[in-house]
């Protein structure tokens, strides 16, 4: 990580730089050759006019011209030809091919009257090709003035300069080697420590602090992961403390059947009658067992996904009334009134069995926790999005310290109470949970002595969940 980190900065640092110096160096070059191109090419022509007017191009010889054409020759570190209309070279500065004839690209062009000019880097070497006009009489060509000029002067100090640059860029990029190596070993070192505080809370020890604070986001990234672990602990003891409480609640009736039938096997021969209320103990037992078993395996099942759900669209105006028509001779054993209102016909997309469940479990714990010759109101009522369903009774309500704890599992207010009246602790996570695969909401109100609501919001049509791929 470190050596990429590095490679990368060093290519981002150095390559920009010698790009830039590299573009710049032969910007420079061209520019100075283009410099060398305009004095040359006024120099052959102040050459061109003397030449013009001696008759050099129509072969009389002129000693003088001749020194002009190595001087210039001289000073250019060039060789300089002249040639003629008919293509034969009249003075080589180089003194080879005088007689010969010289035909190229740029020596057509010249004669069709065109000025050429080219830059071999490689060859080192300036070529430009100018065409010599006579005016006498009609304009026309009468040869050109051929220049190869050697560039190593020009590019000599343009490459010094440029060796001197990469002389200097060596410590450069040292230092610049050594700042990136301290950075990325600081920037790099929160992160491993990070990855470690993390591998502890991976090996299972969610009780270790993720406390990385060098820069903002480290700082981010440890807070996030704090609220994790506490989360994770959370969810850990959530946990125990429910496989605890299964353990408890299955333990218990099972304990009281073992003692009522070792009472039963101690007595020896004992009335008819004790036989027959042991037994009854024993069947109470049994069936509170297969209650909790049965709500278990209820929440187990919500609890794997909304995959389970048989949606279909249902009028639930008659759904309440048929709940609340089986729920009345319960209610009437305690002389107990059940309200139904309904403020419009109501008719959503729900899965019927289990939402006719967790309303069955509202209105029944509003019965059992109920006084004698008390109410349970129920009303149903619904806008353009959601349908609403209120439990309200006139029970001795619910401590306000235990309000938020209701929904948790095996959580009892009055476990007395609870126990007493069959109930398991279950009800109110199962009823939670068919309202959240609903994708609906639930909510409690309560005061002590005045009674206990219970509000629940469900959509009127249901929300498919899209399948994270």
């Amino acid at each position: 990580m470190l050596a990429r980190l590095l490679l990368i900065l060093l290519m981002t640092g150095v390559l920009p730089v010698l790009v830039y110096h590299q573009v710049m160096t032969r910007s420079y070059l061209k520019a100075e050759v283009k410099n060398r191109i305009s004095s040359m090419e006024s120099e052959a022509l102040m050459l061109m006019n003397r030449l013009q007017g001696a008759g050099y191009l129509e072969g009389e010889s002129d000693a003088l011209n001749d020194a002009l054409l190595s001087q210039m020759a001289e000073n250019w570190n060039s060789r300089i030809c002249i040639v003629d209309s008919g293509f034969m070279i009249l003075k080589d500065t180089a003194s080879r091919d005088e007689g010969r004839y010289l035909m190229s690209p740029e020596i057509l062009k010249a004669m069709q009257g065109g000025y050429s000019e080219r830059f071999d880097a490689a060859e080192h070497e300036l070529l430009f090709v100018e065409p010599v006009t006579v005016t006498e009489g009609a304009s026309r060509v009468a040869g050109a003035i051929v220049v190869r000029a050697d560039t190593v002067n020009i590019e000599k100090p343009i490459r010094n300069q440029q060796r001197m640059f990469y002389i200097l860029e060596i410590p450069f990029l040292a230092i610049l080697l050594v700042l990136n190596s301290v950075f990325i070993y600081r920037t790099l070192r929160p992160l491993k420590t990070l990855a470690a505080d993390i591998g502890k809370a991976a090996d299972g020890n969610l009780s270790a602090k993720v406390n990385v604070r060098n820069f903002t986001e480290t700082q981010r990234i440890s807070d996030a992961m704090n609220r994790a672990l506490s989360r994770m602990k959370a969810l850990d003891e959530t946990r125990q403390e429910f496989v605890s409480n299964v353990a408890h609640e299955l333990k218990t009736p099972i304990t009281s059947i073992r003692v009522l039938a070792d009472s039963l096997m101690g007595m020896g021969e004992a009335p008819l009658e004790l036989y027959q209320e042991f037994m009854t103990d024993i069947s109470s037992e049994i069936d509170r067992e297969s209650k909790i078993i049965d709500d278990l395996l209820s929440l187990a099942r919500l609890d794997q996904s909304a995959s389970g759900l048989n949606i279909q669209r249902t009028n639930i105006n008659e759904k309440m009334e048929l709940i609340l028509k089986r729920l009345t001779p319960i209610a009437q054993t305690r002389d107990i009134e059940l309200l139904f209102e309904s403020y419009r016909p109501v008719i959503a997309e729900i899965d019927d069995v289990k939402l006719t469940l967790a309303v069955t479990n509202l209105v029944e714990n509003a019965i059992k926790y109920n006084k004698d010759n008390g109410w349970v109101k129920v009303s149903l009522n619904a806008d353009y999005q959601f349908f609403y369903i209120k439990v309200t009774d006139s029970g001795c309500g619910i401590p306000e310290d235990a309000l938020e704890h209701i929904f948790e599992r095996f959580y009892r207010v009055d476990k007395a109470r609870s126990r007493a009246t069959g109930g398991t602790g279950l009800g109110l996570s199962i009823t939670r949970s068919i309202v959240n695969l609903h994708h609906g909401e639930i909510k409690v109100y309560s005061k002590m002595g005045e009674g206990t609501t219970f509000v629940i919001r469900i959509p009127l049509h249901y929300i498919e969940e899209e399948e994270s791929e």
